[in-house]
């Protein structure tokens, strides 16, 4: 990953280890809650006078940053009541520090204490929290959900966990969720992507070179600079020729596969069909090349760099061969759909060229059961076991290497639940794998491009609209590019 740390996403250790570093280069702690505090402080004004906040403290520093927002709330003439879990006078370090500093009663966290509160800051617990919610907290929790008032959570939403973004035992749903330094890997996964509301990271002074030496390996996804631009002298036997394996019976996942390969700047694709449904792909867009020729043939072919094998494909002892062959080869290659079901009895040999796994949740367990945890957990576990690139798909896609590195796809809408949808993906990627990029990058920018092809067209899409969308998201990304 490159030097610019802004999309780095910070797991929970790295987040505890970018604080020590920072107190460790001379910043005080009580200087970081403060500078929290204010930043948390600075966003309510923004959008909210509330009359009356209650803000829930926890025992650590996020309650400290409660009890700093409680204070410069009242300095700006906006009552505040602090909720605390605890004896106040069992608090230590800058959490006490900054409980001293607030001059005014501190009752019990209870749902007793909740009446008369139209705005709730969630200080209790943060993205470091590893134990189920339960008893007062969870009950305060549940009946501040009833009072339909905005809730503003400091770091993460208390009961997320902010590395996997699941839900320990209960939570308060935010309307807003300010996060410093750098988001947490758990913002930008499900569920807790749903709850965390608006999302707002703010700088409380951790430099950028601490991010630097942490060298965190994931990232949200942002591959615009990925793109493989043409230059002017480029001939379509240089922007490559991608193969798909057709598909005897579902032909039309194929043929929309094809056409996204060519939108996104493939030079030619061959669609490798055989029986009836040579004669319907020869039917099809005028662009597609069809062929019958053995598989033989197109892998002998040193013009033809990359294949996709699945969509459509069906399941057959036949298909399996044929998957295997594929695998053996020295071929870049991307496994999707029924080509991953068929995958099941391979013991990943190591493969002398790129791969791309497209698996949905259901296939990944399939693939890998013995593998658990968080969905970006659960990917670059799997990477490095097949030495495969994963694109795990759903409304937060990682993609992970085989070296460590992972990003998680932040574009995209509900629109992209839809049939097809995920054989246009394959395809964009198919596009971009045959222009050369490694697999990493072009599952990365498939991934973004398809997001951003759903943000575009909004309400109604359908698989065929991805690639007539397409062009014109790759003019608003040269746009992008030209005003680097």
């Amino acid at each position: 990953m490159g030097k610019n740390t802004k999309n780095r996403l910070l797991s929970v250790s790295e987040m505890y280890e970018a604080d020590r570093l920072t107190i460790e280069s001379g910043l005080a702690g009580i200087d970081l809650m403060e500078a929290a505090g204010l930043s948390i402080t600075r966003e309510i004004t923004k959008r909210w006078s509330p009359k009356k906040t209650v803000i829930l403290c926890g025992p650590g520093n996020n309650g400290g940053d409660g009890f700093v927002v409680a204070r410069l709330l009242e300095e700006r003439g906006l009552k505040a009541q602090v909720l605390l879990l605890g004896e106040r006078d069992k608090l230590r370090g800058d959490a006490k520090i900054n409980s001293d500093r607030w001059a005014h009663d501190v009752l019990p966290l209870s749902p007793d204490h909740l009446h008369g509160a139209d705005l709730i800051v969630d200080a209790i617990f943060g993205a470091g929290l590893a134990r189920e919610v339960d008893g007062i907290v969870a009950q305060t929790l549940e009946a501040a959900k009833k009072l339909q008032v905005p809730v503003v959570a400091v770091d993460t939403p208390s009961g997320i966990h902010g590395g996997t973004g699941q839900v320990l035992g209960t939570t308060l749903p935010a309307n807003l969720t300010i996060t410093f330094c750098r988001p947490k890997t758990g913002h930008y996964l499900y569920p807790a992507k749903k709850l965390c509301g608006e999302l707002i990271v703010t700088d409380i002074g951790i430099p950028d070179h601490v991010i630097e030496t942490i060298n965190p390996q994931t990232e949200v996804n942002q591959p615009q600079d990925y793109f493989p631009w043409p230059d002017e002298e480029t001939h379509k036997y240089k922007k490559g020729h991608g193969v798909i394996i057709g598909g005897q019976q579902m032909t039309g996942a194929t043929r929309l596969g094809a056409i996204c390969a060519r939108r996104v700047g493939a030079g030619l694709i061959t669609i490798s069909a055989h029986g009836a449904a040579y004669m319907i792909y020869r039917q099809g867009e005028a662009g597609n090349i069809v062929s019958n020729d053995d598989l033989d043939t197109h892998l002998n072919d040193p013009r033809k760099n990359a294949f996709l094998i699945g969509p459509g494909l069906g399941i057959g002892e036949k298909r399996q061969l044929v998957v295997e062959q594929l695998l053996e080869s020295s071929k870049a290659l991307i496994l999707d759909a029924d080509a991953l079901t068929m995958l099941k009895d391979w013991q990943w040999k190591e493969r002398n060229a790129e791969t791309i796994l497209t698996p949905h949740e259901g296939e990944f367990s399939r693939l890998f059961p013995e593998i658990t945890g968080s969905k970006l957990e659960k990917a670059k576990a799997a990477a490095k076991q097949s030495n495969c690139t994963v694109l795990l798909k759903g409304p937060d896609t990682v993609i992970a290497a085989p070296d460590g590195r992972a990003v998680i796809n932040d574009s995209g809408t509900p629109w992209l639940a839809t049939a097809g949808s995920g054989d246009s993906l394959s395809g964009i990627c198919l596009g971009l794998f045959a222009q050369g990029l490694d697999g990493f990058k072009a599952a990365s920018l498939a991934s973004w491009l398809h997001g951003r092809c759903a943000e575009a067209f909004q309400e109604g899409l359908i698989a065929e609209d991805i690639g007539d969308i397409l062009p014109s998201v790759i003019k608003t990304l040269k746009n992008m590019h030209s005003s680097y």
